[in-house]
């Protein structure tokens, strides 16, 4: 039934459009109306006449049409109190400029304002009544059909705001409402004629959307009137609230007229929602409906957010079910005064020589009486007498709560009064002639601006919209259970964006009467180290909390992603803040950099001892054997080896990183080239032996020292190039811990490294190979079988040392270097010392010549 009204309402309107058309295009000069005149409810003569539409009852009867005769006129019901006292501000206003000698002196407004009944073809028919003039017949044929007020005050909602706009757009005519909110209607391209005195709905969709942010409810559900004003409003609430991060769980479409099904779809989703807050674009009328379905139902509890609409509207805060709404907090047009508006309005008796019909209507409904000497078949009603006293009744048109309302009318009437006293050019008194010309008046009225008698300024923009500014309202419930209007704030569009929504520090009344803001969130607030993870399907307001990963943190709340600690710092186990990482490096106070500098001193005191000992028998027989030259040197060359291995224990530096690898390496080599010149000269020494052999004249000790001096120089040579070219540095390791940083010694060129140590290996298999040839050598000392031995071990060492180093992580890997180099210096001490230390100390009887020259085969 509901779709079948609207579309037969949207038929009319284009009917109408069509009629505008016929009208334009007509070949003849003079015009003819088409159907019945149109009646105003209310008119006064004038000198200029203001047309008015308002909708006196909120409902019309339908009347089933046979199609067999003309459409009968819309039988209007229900009086709607609250758009009669509309019409009585309209009528204040031009009383109080009639009575005024400084604006249009010697100038008498009239009017002429139609009832709309809520029907948008209605409302258009009626607007064209008022642009034809609604006379019968043209009787200026020399002049086309041109509108006989200058402008039109009303309508008061969207929805027939616009299809009147649209009409009479093309004609020019201006028309000023006073409380059509559709942002839509500042399209100055669809709507050319349209201004008002209420602030757009953009702007109060922009101040819902920061309001709901400011009290931190990031999850809410919305219902709407459906129709232009609650859809253009939603749909910038929804675009603002997003880009503030705020999600809607449900958006549901509602009219008063709606079946009992799609109410209780309505009740259903509110129940299974789990947002706490409801932003709620409702006209005063769909609202009353709304409140006595959740009353039915008992769904309190919910913190309700409202627009101008209904907020302040003093009617439904007496309604049945009003306790749902408890706590509310909304925006409403700013307070205003009218002096003297007041007593006017509750003055209606003038109105019976203007609108008698209407006037005897509102007292029949008002005092439950009638004029009617006939009564009705069934009804009991007392005779009017036209003068019961209205101060005794209390009901809807005693209440003054919609002021600011009224204000906009009176400024919307004031603003076309001073636009036509500039265009009549009103001194002390004013010319009766005005222009026909709708446009110029319309352009005078976009430039308007002046101050009321209360002192506020009315002015339009270019959208023809006024300044926006908003009251904010929070409902309070006093201990005799009524409600009190509190103004918390107020909203500002003119100021800055930061700056715009202000609130006082008052002590707010929350859904259920609670002191405490209520809560509206998907998810709650993820705390310091954990990030947002969105969940999978659901709006980007739900998601999961997740701990950082580890070397990441996040310091903020709610925050989206994680941030990855500078490399020398790790996370902390809260993942809300970075702490510097512990640094490693083999140090001389731990447990292994100590065992392992011990074991270096130690070998080199053993070493020591050991050329102690030779020093003080330098002179007997096994001392001699064995070339005491190279043997000291050798004893030497190990002394340095241990202690070389101190120089890798400690934090590295730029010295100590050169000098570990290059010390270690040519020491290494001083010492294989004593024990591969003490191997040569064992060769030499026994070959020198046969008959005619004179290889010890070319192997002597200075042979054999040029040859030490040799194979170390090449060492020093491929040292000096390594660090010439690209030399060790120090080295800050964050690959091997996550939580440590390893403070080690960079190669710089690993071939240097690895020549250096191919090296060593290479001069120490040539030493094994040419001592294992002399193992057999007759001798009752063998020098051979010890060398043989010592490189036997330290081959397996450093062989055993390579797939260790690469495979130790940080610190460990020196402590693998420095054991390779402990472990073979010990090698070749004990097994080439030893057995002559134990034979000098211990078995000097056989520390002979004789027992050294003795041959065992």
């Amino acid at each position: 039934m509901l779709s079948t009204q609207r579309w037969s309402e949207q038929g009319l309107a284009l009917l109408q459009l069509l009629l505008v058309a016929s009208f334009s295009k007509a070949e003849e000069r003079g015009c003819s109306l088409m159907g019945e005149p149109e009646e105003p409810q209310l008119f006064k003569t004038g000198d200029i006449i203001l047309g008015g539409i308002f909708s006196f009852h909120s409902s019309w009867r339908s009347i089933e049409s046979t199609y067999l005769h003309r459409p009968l006129p819309l039988q209007c019901i229900s009086l709607n109190f609250r758009e009669f006292q509309f019409a009585q501000a309209m009528l204040f206003a031009i009383e109080e400029i009639n009575n005024s000698t400084d604006l249009l002196p010697g100038i008498k407004l009239g009017y002429k304002i139609y009832d709309e009944c809520g029907s948008v073809a209605r409302g258009v028919r009626v607007a064209l009544s008022l642009i034809n003039g609604n006379e019968d017949t043209a009787t200026m044929s020399e002049k086309p059909c041109s509108g006989s007020v200058p402008a039109i005050m009303g309508v008061t909602s969207s929805s027939p705001c616009m299809a009147v706009a649209t009409v009479i757009g093309p004609f020019h005519t201006p028309m000023v409402s006073h409380f059509a909110t559709c942002a839509c209607l500042s399209n100055k391209v669809r709507y050319p004629s349209f201004l008002r005195t209420i602030p757009s709905d953009y702007y109060q969709s922009r101040a819902l959307a920061q309001m709901v942010k400011h009290f931190g409810w990031t999850w809410v559900g919305a219902i709407r009137t459906n129709d232009d004003y609650g859809n253009n409003g939603m749909a910038t609430f929804t675009e603002i609230a997003t880009q503030l991060g705020i999600c809607l769980e449900y958006s549901l479409p509602f009219f008063r007229t709606d079946p009992p099904e799609q109410k209780q779809k309505i009740i259903e989703t509110i129940k299974g929602s789990t947002s706490k807050v409801i932003i709620a674009f409702l006209s005063h009328m769909d609202m009353d409906v709304l409140i006595e379905e959740f009353a039915h139902h008992n769904l309190t509890g919910y913190q309700w957010v409202g627009t101008e609409s209904w907020i302040s509207d003093s009617q439904i805060a007496i309604a049945k079910g009003h306790y749902i709404l408890d706590g509310s907090i909304g925006l409403a047009i700013r307070k205003a005064h009218v002096t003297g508006l007041r007593e006017f309005m509750l003055d209606v008796k003038p109105l019976n020589s203007s609108g008698k019909k209407l006037f005897t209507e509102f007292w029949e409904t008002t005092f439950g009486c009638t004029f009617n000497h006939i009564k009705q078949t069934g009804e009991n009603l007392e005779q009017c007498t036209g003068y019961e006293d209205l101060t005794g009744i209390k009901n809807s048109f005693h209440d003054m709560s919609l002021m600011p309302i009224f204000n906009n009318v009176y400024k919307g009437v004031y603003a076309v009064a001073h636009t036509l006293h500039n265009i009549l050019g009103c001194g002390e008194i004013c010319s009766n002639t005005i222009t026909s010309d709708p446009q110029v008046i319309l352009q005078h009225l976009k430039k308007i601006r002046f101050k009321t008698k209360e002192g506020e300024e009315v002015y339009f923009n270019e959208n023809g919209d006024p300044a926006a500014k908003y009251d904010i309202i929070n409902w309070q419930t006093k201990k005799d259970g009524s409600v009190e209007f509190v103004t918390i704030g107020l909203y500002d569009a003119s100021l800055p964006e930061d700056k715009q929504l202000n609130l006082d520090n008052l002590t707010l009344t929350w859904a259920n009467n609670s002191k405490q803001v209520p809560v509206s969130v998907c998810s709650g607030t993820c705390a310091l180290g954990t990030r947002k993870v969105l969940q999978k399907g659901r709006p980007v307001c739900c998601y999961d909390c997740i701990p950082c990963a580890e070397g990441e943190v996040s310091n903020t709340t709610d925050s989206i992603t994680c941030v990855r600690c500078h490399p020398e710092f790790w996370s902390n186990e809260r993942r809300d803040g970075c702490e510097k990482k512990e640094t490693e490096f083999l140090s001389y106070t731990e447990i292994m950099g100590t065992i392992l500098t011990l074991s270096s001193l130690l070998g080199a005191c053993l070493t020591a001892t050991v050329a102690l000992i030779f020093f003080r028998h330098r002179n007997t027989p096994i001392v001699k054997a064995n070339n005491s030259e190279l043997s000291f040197l050798l004893l030497f060359s190990l002394t340095l080896c241990f202690l070389c291995s101190l120089t890798f224990i400690g934090r590295p530096s730029d010295w100590s990183c050169m000098l570990r690898h290059t010390a270690f390496g040519i020491t290494f080599v001083l010492c294989i080239s004593c024990v591969l010149g003490k191997t040569l000269a064992v060769l030499m020494a026994f070959k020198a032996t046969l008959p005619g052999s004179n290889l010890m004249k070319w192997f002597g000790p200075r042979r054999q020292r040029i040859v030490v001096l040799a194979f170390t120089f090449i060492q020093v040579v491929i040292c000096v190039v390594w660090l010439t070219a690209n030399p060790p540095y120090p080295f800050k390791n964050f690959r091997h811990f996550k939580d440590k940083i390893i403070l080690e010694c960079a190669l710089g060129s690993p071939i240097g490294f690895w020549a250096v140590l191919g090296y060593i290996g290479l001069l120490a298999l040539l030493c094994f190979i040419l001592a294992f040839l002399a193992r057999k050598l007759p001798d009752n000392f063998n020098e051979a079988k010890f060398i043989t031995f010592s490189m036997l071990i330290f081959c397996a060492v450093w062989m055993t040392f390579i797939p260790a180093y690469v495979s130790s992580p940080g610190k460990f890997s020196v402590a693998v270097e420095i054991f390779a180099i402990l472990a073979s210096s010990f090698g070749l001490l004990f097994c080439i010392f030893i057995p002559k230390c134990y034979i000098i100390l211990l078995k000097p009887e056989r520390n002979t010549k004789k027992n050294m020259m003795d041959k065992k085969s």
